[in-house]
């Protein structure tokens, strides 16, 4: 009787193992800034690796920190089956920083609302985002130089983001 109740139990904690396994349905692949100095603009960009199949009409919530300052920037990206990564990409942001973590906070719901999945991550940047043009460097489809940044007189203006809060 012993060993029977031994042999339910060693199950019963390898079949929880096993769920547990399958609750993990992406996990981090990778996270960076993006820097685009032709258009002068930041963003964040997470990348997920799925590890288990995504019920029809999951989305991934992310919540990354406002290096400005302020209210989180939210992103909503609709999962599709066929998609074996996520990429997750922010709205612009300013007052990036260096070797400054900012939080990330992603959870995977289903159609109804529920929550699949919950993960945290930090992102840190390399570089300063003050070293990027205040204004676009290029313009329009033809990436013709931007007129405000490269003067007629032959004088360059980058200019700078005097709002960003101090470090």
């Amino acid at each position: 009787m012993r060993v029977l109740g031994i042999a339910v139990l060693a199950a019963a904690t390898l079949l929880a193992g096993c769920q547990r396994e399958s609750d993990t349905l992406v996990e981090v692949s990778g996270h960076i800034f993006v820097f685009n100095y032709r258009v002068a603009v930041a963003t964040y960009l997470v990348t997920l690796n799925k590890k288990g199949p995504m019920p029809d009409g999951a989305v991934a919530i992310a919540e990354f920190e406002n290096p400005a300052g302020g209210d989180p920037l939210v992103v909503n990206e609709t999962i599709l089956p066929a998609w074996d990564k996520i990429t997750l990409q922010s709205l612009p942001v300013h007052c990036v920083r260096e070797n400054r973590p900012y939080a990330v906070t992603i959870r995977l719901i289903d159609a109804s609302g529920k929550v699949l999945q919950s993960l945290t991550t930090t992102v840190t940047s390399d570089t300063d985002q003050s070293l990027m043009p205040a204004k676009p460097l290029v313009v329009g489809p033809l990436y013709t130089k931007n007129p405000e940044v490269f003067k007629a007189d032959g004088t360059v203006d980058y200019g700078s983001d005097p709002t960003c809060p101090a470090t």
